[in-house]
């Protein structure tokens, strides 16, 4: 194989958690192809895993996620942080 791979860094959200880390992906792929052709587990490296319901977090060199189990999958470097305050429900 030939093609040059490529590490993209990303966020990963699922239902309980956010994952920060990198995948592996070759030179003009677009994520969303990459998503489609992924087998049941994609591979995130140099990753650090938040849990969304108790704030809790572990860093780890490599992990496999669960493709069925991500809800959104976001390229770092498309990302755009705006300050939003959200008003409390009363």
């Amino acid at each position: 194989m030939n093609e040059q791979q490529d590490r993209t860094k990303v966020i990963i959200l699922t239902h309980r958690y956010r994952i920060d880390g990198e995948i592996a992906n070759f030179s003009d792929s677009r994520l969303t192809d990459f998503m489609t052709e992924a087998k049941n587990f994609i591979a995130v490296t140099d990753a650090e895993v938040l849990d969304r319901t108790n704030g809790q977090s572990v860093s780890t060199a490599f992990l496999n996620v669960h493709r069925d189990m991500i809800e959104v999958i976001i390229p770092v470097d498309q990302v755009i942080l705006d300050e939003i305050h959200f008003a409390a429900k009363e």
